[in-house]
């Protein structure tokens, strides 16, 4: 089974994986490093990605979605911002959506400053999310310790 992590940049989507893989003892996989080098290019000089510049990516995680729940699963944390990017990844596995406000993950880019996407792309992101409709929402206004705790009792209820 593969779990995905999802929601705009700075939610904490590789930090919850990271541990929830960890927790979970299968591996953890950031899709950000599956973008292909012109992608982080762009999103570097402050361009947003359109459906377009997604689609090999998309669909790069997908093929890789489907080996890793061949093997013994894994944790993805992937923004998987539209619900059109979801059904690309498959509908299937389990969505963790950590969601938060504007201001709180803005706050939280400001304190990142190596991470490649530059805060103002985050704007366009929440203008793209569609937030979705079957995944387990944990507010990230809540202790790390808490927000993985929270996931692993609702991974546990579906039987996973």
């Amino acid at each position: 089974m593969v779990i995905i992590v999802m929601g705009v940049s700075g939610s904490g989507k590789s930090t919850i994986g990271k541990i929830l893989a960890d927790k979970l003892t299968i591996p953890f996989f950031d899709a950000d490093n599956f973008h292909p080098s012109p992608n982080i290019e762009k999103m570097k000089s402050g361009q947003s990605l359109n459906d377009k510049d997604r689609a090999p990516w998309l669909k790069i995680l997908s093929k890789n979605i489907e080996s890793w729940n061949n093997e013994k699963g894994a944790v993805l944390a992937c923004s998987a911002l539209k619900s059109s990017y979801r059904k690309i990844l498959g509908q299937d596995h389990f969505y963790i959506y950590l969601k938060g406000s504007f201001a709180l993950i803005h706050q939280r880019l400001q304190e990142r400053p190596d991470h490649f996407m530059p805060e103002s792309l985050l704007k366009s992101q929440f203008n793209t999310l569609e937030e979705p409709e079957n995944a387990f929402i944990i507010s990230i206004d809540d202790k790390i310790e808490n927000i993985v705790n929270s996931a692993l009792e609702e991974i546990k209820k579906h039987g996973h």
